[in-house]
């Protein structure tokens, strides 16, 4: 499958992209300032934030206009004088994607209504007729695992760890799919030695539990950049959304494959979620933090067998200042001593801890991976990417450290 052709040159509103994608990584802006400013430059005298733009559809100048935008926008490019149609192009969801791609150093992002819709369509970007064969690192979010596995998508997948992608490799693959921090176990992957070993081949990285605050997998070779929006960049758990960040060729690709399917981002999620962007490196810091402490303290509960959560103690040469993933990030999973039971128990006893699925949200969340978000798998399949009856997921929020410690542990004196 080769790239779509070049777009006519963009005009009118065709141009925002570019003024967006230049001003949003100019003047060496440091990351907390991109996180508040990306996406903002154009609003001129008379806004203060960007405006929610909610039309359907969008009047056409004449008919030459029209036809050219069409042309651009159904080859993935922007529009050239119309946006035409909400599916195809909106000025709302694209200041939040030119934010993205100031914070990943991406050329574009591609933003859609959810995190699996923006898998789907970088799965679906890849895949031609005669190769449709994917290359899966376990473990990796329950949602993905099933979408591969289940034949939705028409392709045959080889499962492996990130120590024998190379040997996956086909000639007839068209993607290696990651996640790191994977989900739920927390294993760190090297993603610039998963690059290496893919060669050609794309791969896909899911950097949802890191945020670009804390990892930028294009930097590392990930030819598309994936995050579900719904955790830590809406942050408030009331807004569900998905992107892509990846250089131009691939974001063109993939904004075909959404206009077709119509798995656009509602402007409105888009406003939300663009103004999430603005907090979300303090709530990192502030829920990082908490999270390391909270480490520390299941470490050496008498009901705790295990925990992971990735420091720059465990993996020196993937995590800290300039490595692959500046800090250990918010989320960790922990074995229970007392196994499936004790689980169960735990889940039961939380009162301050919202039992529940998502993570990334104001508010500490905890669930259970092999009942839950990773059940479809196979109990061979579970054991073998690490996730027990006995593993919990833990998403750290922005509570009080004793208050979250408090209610884990009388809540870990019934397991």
């Amino acid at each position: 499958q080769q790239p779509p052709s070049a777009p006519p040159a963009p005009t009118g509103r065709g141009m925002l992209l570019t003024v967006l994608l230049a001003h949003a990584s100019a003047g060496g802006r440091r990351g907390d300032t991109v996180a508040v400013h990306a996406g903002r430059d154009d609003l001129g005298p008379t806004s203060h934030v960007p405006l929610v733009d909610l039309s359907t559809t969008y009047p056409i100048p004449d008919l030459a206009v029209a036809s050219a935008s069409m042309d651009s926008l159904g080859a993935g490019g922007p529009p050239a004088g119309s946006s035409m149609y909400q599916r195809l192009h909106n000025p709302t969801v694209q200041h939040f994607e030119a934010a993205i791609a100031a914070l990943e150093g991406t050329d574009d992002a591609v933003a859609f209504a959810s995190g699996m819709a923006a898998i789907t369509a970088c799965v679906m970007a890849c895949a031609t007729q005669d190769k449709r064969h994917v290359v899966g690192v376990r473990p990796i979010y329950g949602g993905t695992d099933s979408l591969l596995s289940k034949g939705l998508l028409n392709v045959e997948v080889t499962w492996t760890d990130a120590d024998h992608v190379a040997e996956s490799i086909r000639d007839d693959t068209v993607c290696v799919l990651c996640e790191s921090p994977a989900n739920p176990t927390c294993s760190i992957v090297d993603l610039a030695a998963i690059c290496e070993q893919a060669g050609e081949v794309p791969v896909i990285a899911d950097s949802t539990f890191a945020t670009p605050v804390l990892q930028q997998p294009a930097r590392q070779g990930a030819a598309m950049v994936v995050h579900s929006c719904t955790k830590n960049i809406g942050g408030h758990g009331d807004v569900l959304g998905g992107v892509v960040a990846a250089g131009a060729d691939w974001a063109k690709r993939v904004r075909r494959v959404r206009g077709l399917t119509g798995s656009n981002l509602h402007p409105m999620a888009a406003y939300e979620l663009h103004r999430g962007l603005q907090t979300l490196p303090v709530r990192v810091r502030a829920a990082q933090a908490t999270a390391t402490e909270i480490a520390k303290r299941l470490e050496e509960h008498p009901a705790v067998s295990s925990v992971h959560f990735p420091t720059a103690e465990s993996h020196p040469e993937l995590i800290g200042p300039g490595k692959q993933m500046a800090g250990p990030g918010t989320v960790m999973s922990f074995n229970l001593a007392g196994g499936y039971e004790a689980a169960k128990r735990l889940m039961s006893r939380v009162r301050l801890i919202t039992p529940a699925v998502s993570l990334g949200t104001t508010d500490t969340l905890i669930q259970h991976p092999a009942g839950i978000t990773h059940r479809s798998m196979s109990d061979d399949d579970k054991e073998s990417a690490g996730i027990s009856a006995s593993l919990i997921r833990l998403s750290i929020g922005l509570e009080d450290v004793d208050d979250i410690w408090e209610d884990l542990d009388q809540a870990l004196a019934a397991a």
